[in-house]
This record gives structure tokens, C-alpha cells and sequence, in this order.
């Protein structure tokens, strides 16, 4: 339940920190999140996975609305720069409540991170009257730090 910044959580943490993006893609926002960015029909989703000291902790999965990327330039062109970096150095972020559930992968991330059961979080940024979503699942490698 960091409230802070998780990025800068797991760097303190870890010897060695490294962001790797898995994908980031225009897409129609899936119905499931229209309630959380309401008004929303297009956004970027960008799917990381961060790993600490060569194990993947966590994998994040951002939807940043087509207008919060166009007001917000420096959520257009992270790189491999994590967002927590960019959204808590801006003044005056809101977040809403936290939500945890249990979540179940499917099919496994990359050739390190299994299927299976794990905890995770979301909940929405405001920037600058700009709304984002963020969800994070914690991986095995998280239990390790």
C-alpha cells in the first residue's frame, strides 16, 4: 500500500533496478475501465516489467488517455523511463483509492514470470485535472527485496 512513489521504493531496495518495456500501443479503451477515465475513448496503454537484482518484481500496465498524453508531454516520451518517476514529481497529483485484488496471469509475461496467482493494485492519477491508470502486479521477485 505505498503511497508514494513504487518505483523509488524498489530502487532503494535493489543493487540493480531495470525497466523493460514489453509493449505500448494506441488502443480503444476496453470497456471494463470506461467508469475509471470517464469521457475517454482512446488512450496509450504501456505494459513494463521491473525487475530488481535480475528478478522480475512487478508488472505495470498504464492507460494514459489521448489528452493527458497531448496536456502532459513528459508522459508522451518515457522511454524506458519509469512513470512513477514523471507522476511524482508533478505538483498537486490526486490518486484515488487504491483497489487490491488477486489476479490470475494467463500466460506467462516473459520467459521469467510464470502464470499464476498474484496480489496487485490500481488506481487512478489525476495530474493537472488530467486523469491515468495505473495497475501494478506484484511478481515472485518482490518477496525477494
Amino acid at each position: 500500500m505505498e503511497p508514494a512513489s513504487l518505483t523509488a521504493r524498489l530502487k532503494r531496495r535493489a543493487r540493480d533496478f531495470k525497466l523493460q518495456v514489453l509493449q505500448q500501443q494506441q488502443h480503444e479503451l476496453p470497456a471494463y475501465l470506461q467508469a475509471l477515465l470517464p469521457d475517454t475513448h482512446l488512450a496509450q496503454c504501456r505494459e513494463v516489467l521491473m525487475s530488481c537484482n535480475a528478478l522480475p518484481c512487478v508488472y505495470a500496465q498504464s492507460w494514459l488517455p489521448l489528452q493527458t498524453l497531448a496536456a502532459l508531454q513528459p508522459l508522451a516520451a518515457l522511454g524506458e523511463q519509469p512513470l512513477g518517476e514523471v507522476i511524482f514529481q508533478q505538483k498537486n497529483v490526486i490518486r484515488s483509492a487504491v483497489e487490491v485484488a488477486r489476479v490470475q496471469l494467463q500466460q506467462p509475461l516473459a520467459t521469467t514470470v510464470a502464470s499464476g496467482e498474484y496480489w496487485a493494485r490500481r488506481s487512478v492519477f489525476t495530474l493537472a485535472g488530467h486523469p491515468l491508470l495505473v495497475a501494478e502486479v506484484f511478481l515472485d521477485g518482490v518477496l525477494a527485496l
